[in-house]
């Protein structure tokens, strides 16, 4: 137990530049039609959302948003008007660091999950169609690993 206890002590929480290279890892291993259809899109990490962000989100608290997508989504694209910003994820260090630390699951998956969730808006999903995606895939994980039993 002394092991392990020491190798914690020195340990520090992910900084920015930690977390967008999670981010990147997680970006490259998505399937490369995936990626294409995601070209121009930008990835930035910060530690949270700003003032503005939080007012339009009607977030109550800081914590309340892990990730958002702000742009044109695919399903809405057409002429790129004059003055609009390019397509961007914003995943946020801080809020992820706290759901981290209260779910039993690894960091590598939950800025994964966040990454891939945010981009599904980039193709016009809602939060509901990418609900039942996630419930759709769980289900043949959940079959796959009873196959193997």
């Amino acid at each position: 137990m002394s092991g392990t206890v020491s190798g914690w002590a020195e340990t520090r929480a992910p900084s920015l530049a930690e977390i967008e290279v999670l981010a990147d890892a997680a970006f490259a291993a998505l399937p490369e039609e995936f990626r294409r259809l995601c070209a121009g899109v930008r990835i930035h990490v910060d530690d949270f959302p700003d003032e503005e962000t939080l007012t339009e989100m009607d977030c109550q608290s800081e914590f309340d948003l892990l990730g958002l997508f702000r742009g044109v989504g695919l399903a809405q694209a057409g002429e790129v008007a004059t003055g609009q910003m390019p397509n961007a994820v914003w995943l946020y260090r801080r809020p992820l660091l706290d759901y981290w630390a209260e779910h039993d699951e690894t960091l590598g998956h939950l800025v994964t999950h966040v990454l891939v969730h945010e981009i599904g808006h980039h193709f016009g999903l809602s939060d509901e169609d990418m609900a039942g995606i996630e419930a759709a895939a769980e289900e043949i994980d959940e079959a796959a690993i009873g196959d193997q039993a």
